[in-house]
């Protein structure tokens, strides 16, 4: 009882990071049929969404520090998704937008999340509710 909150079993955040890797396990045959990873892809997503985006609200976006995003985004650029410029006011601002090819695979990647969710046995309901409860979480944790 006195170190029930010390068992693996009771911890959520074991939870949490054990789903986490499954799902991207589950993604990462779908995306190697893209050639790119995980991280990669929801890069991709948030340009398909905003595209030509400071690095800087990139990273902000997907909870990346730009030591991590610098080499992500050099990778998707030699592949060709992807160019990066600077401004030209301030050199200090680079901004990232989608080539054709980049524009091109959002299409295809329509099948993704299909694909995702009928692998999970999840309903999208019950993807729907799981979201918004992590995402109530993640602003918690965001502001602590």
């Amino acid at each position: 009882m006195k170190y029930d909150s010390l068992k693996l079993k009771n911890q959520a955040c074991f939870s949490l990071y054990a789903c986490s890797k499954e799902l991207i396990r589950l993604y990462k045959p779908i995306l190697d049929e893209f050639n790119i990873t995980y991280t990669q892809y929801i890069t991709l997503l948030v340009l398909w969404e905003e595209d030509d985006i400071l690095v800087k609200d990139l990273g902000s976006k997907l909870l990346l520090a730009s030591n991590t995003l610098t080499p992500l985004l050099k990778k998707i650029e030699n592949v060709g998704l992807i160019e990066r410029r600077r401004d030209k006011n301030d050199e200090r601002n680079v901004y990232i937008k989608l080539t054709e090819k980049g524009i091109e695979m959002k299409e295809k990647a329509l099948k993704i999340p299909e694909e995702i969710i009928s692998k999970t046995g999840i309903t999208e309901e019950e993807i729907t509710d799981l979201k918004v409860k992590l995402d109530a979480i993640l602003i918690k944790l965001i502001d602590a």
